[in-house]
């Protein structure tokens, strides 16, 4: 399983990469739980890591705007990254994600044919008005992205274990995996949940508040001790 880190800024992107990171994942969460970053962070961010590790960048929650979704994609293909995030809040079928997804992957693929999509649902779909898990993989598959994520969309203190069950998020890896989908979890995880999130067969882990000095994804700052105790865990058999 490997370990994301979501940093805002170059300080705490150093940070996440000292204490082993696999990957970097950079949002800006003042922005929501997918909040996009300013290019020129993701390409100081991208000068800044060493070849084992990846970049991954975030498009936002997305509306059902193609033109700015797509222009937007471009743009974040352009800087190289690896992954490319995109959050299906708000849509609530699988056409309309499909349909999204569709032209969102095109206009990647037409700049950095080797980034991989991450699309990226809600555990907390309910309250969040969005599309369901499985629909979430439904439209993924149709549109070969490369990665299903459930995150939670609002960030209340309430983690994701909150809205899913650990064998709700065991039938969603299986199927996920059945369709050839990688899965990313997410949604305000804590360092006791990493052995569960492990055992239900998770390809990737993304954690911000975990890391953060003061367990607070929005006023702490990530720390390399936090991103160290987090990587030996996930290293434990």
């Amino acid at each position: 399983m490997k370990l994301l880190i979501s940093p805002q800024n170059t300080k705490e992107a150093i940070e996440a990469i000292a204490g082993g990171a696999d990957i970097i994942d950079v949002k800006n969460p003042k922005e929501g739980p997918l909040g996009a970053n300013f290019p020129w962070i993701i390409k100081e961010i991208k000068q800044l890591i060493p070849d084992n590790i990846e970049l991954s960048c975030t498009l936002g929650e997305a509306p059902n705007l193609p033109g700015s979704m797509t222009l937007a994609a471009y743009g974040a293909a352009s800087l190289n990254v690896d992954y490319i995030k995109v959050g299906l809040n708000g849509i609530q079928t699988i056409q309309k994600a499909a349909d999204l997804l569709e032209k969102i992957i095109h206009a990647v693929k037409m700049c950095n044919s080797k980034a991989r999509i991450v699309v990226a649902g809600y555990g907390d779909y309910l309250r969040a008005g969005s599309i369901e898990p499985q629909h979430v993989i439904q439209a993924a598959f149709a549109t070969k992205a490369d990665i299903v994520m459930l995150d939670t969309a609002i960030k209340d203190g309430k983690n994701l274990f909150a809205f899913q069950t650990p064998q709700q998020l065991e039938t969603f890896i299986k199927n996920a995996h059945k369709h050839s989908l990688s899965v990313a979890l997410a949604g305000s995880l804590q360092i006791q949940d990493l052995p569960v999130i492990k055992k239900v067969g998770t390809d990737i882990v993304g954690l911000r508040r975990a890391a953060c000095q003061n367990n607070n994804r929005n006023t702490g700052y990530i720390t390399r001790e936090r991103v160290k105790e987090l990587t030996e865990i996930i290293k434990q058999k």
